[in-house]
């Protein structure tokens, strides 16, 4: 027998664009910064809290198992179990699921659900033949030996290669994320002018976000050890067009390529958390719930059109709950790049994918883009890889709030070819 969960509150912290150092942040401080204040406003004690999950990519090596780093530094009791998850993009969502399949079962009453990623922090890794030549010269006993193995360095030893060049290349296709966004691009025939208006558009919604502050309640600030403040998201280009957009060269597929910096999601830091509740917690502690956590679903396809997986997922999760997409009222898909979010909108509407890939009679349907990220997304906030999921799923129940929403879905797609969707539905 299963039990109703809750997300009852949440909190993020302003997604900091990266500018080639280490940001100021690490992915725990990120995490403290924003748990301290979503904890100290909730009318219970957090000691009460008893699961963290966090999730979370590129994991410093001074912070291992982050989650249990957060989770002592914000004060919460040693005796709570925290546990770090990892799957690429999807790892802020994967975290939700994990709280609200413990709550579900009745293992958890109130846990603490979020994703931290510092992309600044990305380490510096050096190849392969620098490696083995350090090897060799540690295993060198005898000054000979030594002076032997230092005749065979080479210049390019000691030109290190960033981890998430890297971490951002498929290691069954070889292809990097850029290039399978091309990929999908080109199978649904996404023009650039089609990414670059996405991209644009993407801009002007969260600029007007943050205008008319209808961030407020999501956001919290942090504050740097120098006492910078960092109190909103800052890669947002107001004054961004489609035309200026063209001007950018593709960066993964040149000359022809549709990728370019401009309509594809920034490099960033930001954490966010999300608290979820069991119904007899929020009775017993007055909560007034966000949402509720209705269901979600994990699919896979192939790595070379991951950027597919969100269409392939939320078709699954929408099938096994007899739920089509125009009974959605408010969608959130995160903004990987611009031709992939458009190359998953037209794959719900063509009937030949809808009935081989996604398993329906015909097209399964449109979805309005006055109903899809409203207010931005990755291509103007930027993309924290384990945080990102976490960021939508808040989002989408804020804005369900806001709008009178009944029923919303957040998906993403997740490097390896995977996508994870949830669907929320009004408290």
């Amino acid at each position: 027998m299963t039990r109703a969960v809750y997300l009852v509150d949440g909190a993020r912290t302003p997604f900091i664009k990266a500018r080639g150092k280490p940001g100021p942040f690490t992915p725990v401080d990120l995490a403290v910064q924003c748990g301290r204040p979503l904890l100290m406003r909730q009318r219970f004690d957090p000691a009460l809290i008893d699961l963290v999950v966090l999730g979370c990519v590129n994991v410093v090596a001074e912070e291992m198992n982050p989650a249990r780093v957060a989770a002592l530094r914000l004060g919460l009791p040693e005796a709570v179990p925290a546990y770090t998850v990892q799957i690429n993009c999807g790892s802020g969502m994967l975290s939700i699921d994990e709280a609200f399949r413990a709550i579900e079962s009745g293992r958890s009453q109130i846990a603490l659900a979020g994703g931290a990623e510092a992309l600044s922090h990305s380490p510096l890794v050096l190849r392969r033949g620098a490696v083995d030549w350090f090897a060799r010269l540690n295993a060198a006993r005898s000054t000979g030996a030594k002076l032997q193995v230092l005749g065979g360095l080479r210049p390019d030893f000691l030109k290190p290669v960033i981890g998430l060049e890297r971490g951002l290349t498929d290691p069954i296709t070889s292809l990097n994320m850029g290039q399978t966004a091309e990929n999908v691009g080109h199978l649904f025939g996404v023009t650039r002018r089609e990414a670059d208006e996405y991209a644009a558009e993407s801009h002007r919604r969260l600029a007007r976000a943050q205008s008319e502050g209808l961030l407020k309640d999501e956001l919290v600030p942090a504050f740097a050890k120098d006492g910078r403040v960092y109190d909103h998201d800052d890669g947002v280009r107001v004054d961004s067009t489609a035309k200026a957009l063209g001007n950018l060269k593709p960066v993964f597929e040149r000359p022809y390529g549709k990728v370019t910096a401009g309509n594809s999601s920034q490099i960033t830091d930001g954490a966010s958390w999300t608290l979820l509740a069991s119904e007899e917690a929020v009775r017993e502690h007055g909560l007034t719930p966000l949402a509720r956590i209705v269901d979600a679903h994990w699919s896979g396809l192939d790595p070379s059109i991951m950027g597919l997986g969100p269409a392939v997922s939320m078709a699954a999760l929408l099938k096994k709950r007899g739920l089509t997409l125009g009974e959605i009222d408010l969608f959130e898909i995160n903004e990987a790049f611009a031709a992939q979010v458009l190359g998953c909108l037209r794959a719900f509407e063509d009937g030949e994918v809808s009935r081989t890939a996604l398993g329906f009679d015909g097209p399964f349907g449109a979805i309005a883009r006055d109903k899809l990220n409203i207010d931005g997304g990755a291509i103007a906030l930027g993309h924290p890889v384990g945080t990102s999921g976490n960021r939508i799923t808040l989002h989408l129940a804020r804005a369900m709030r806001r709008r009178g929403a009944k029923l919303g879905l957040a998906s993403q797609c997740v490097g390896g070819g995977l996508g994870g969707a949830m669907l929320l539905e009004a408290a």
